[in-house]
């Protein structure tokens, strides 16, 4: 009998040698660089191998393609959440401005919320955003939504054990 962990890395190898060139190529003509296409097919195969299960055979392509498209959506938003970190970054003297070490802790930190955010209802993610960025008290935001206070402190209490369970 086969050892499960070594069943999967078998399977992982020749899911791998199968599918490897056709993920590359169809993730180059999504993305048009070779470089990223690169990175996102190595993290595909680290995603299935951190699951613990490789997909049947007559899967493997749809299952990939699947995960890819996770991994390029996540990098699209985190490109995004950092092109609008650096200009607002430009805005402030260049004395104010973090160090790159600094910078990439806090667009890991942006992406982590951001993502904490995606995964609220509409109704509890604009509540936060109107508490936390634009300023409002629970009163304000009850207004503004039309709903009552205690809808409000239930909200935030839903998007702050999101933040908490995440570690944000």
């Amino acid at each position: 009998m086969v050892h499960p962990e070594l069943e999967l890395h078998l399977q992982i190898e020749v899911l791998y040698s199968n599918h490897h060139g056709w993920l590359q190529g169809w993730l180059r003509g999504k993305l048009g660089s070779a470089f990223d296409a690169a990175d996102l097919a190595h993290d595909t195969y680290l995603r299935i191998l951190a699951r613990g299960r490789a997909p049947r055979p007559e899967q493997s392509r749809q299952h990939l393609a699947q995960i890819a498209n996770g991994l390029m959506i996540d990098l699209f938003r985190r490109r995004h959440i950092e092109a609008a970190y650096m200009e607002a970054l430009a805005h402030l003297p260049p004395a104010a401005a973090p160090n790159p070490e600094l910078r990439a802790l806090i667009i890991e930190a942006l992406t982590q919320i951001d993502a904490i955010l995606a995964s609220l209802p509409a109704r509890v993610r604009e509540a936060f955003l109107l508490c936390k960025v634009e300023g409002l008290d629970y009163r304000e935001i009850a207004q503004r939504l039309d709903v009552s206070v205690s809808s409000v402190e239930k909200y935030m209490v839903r998007a702050l054990l999101a933040c908490a369970a995440q570690g944000a």
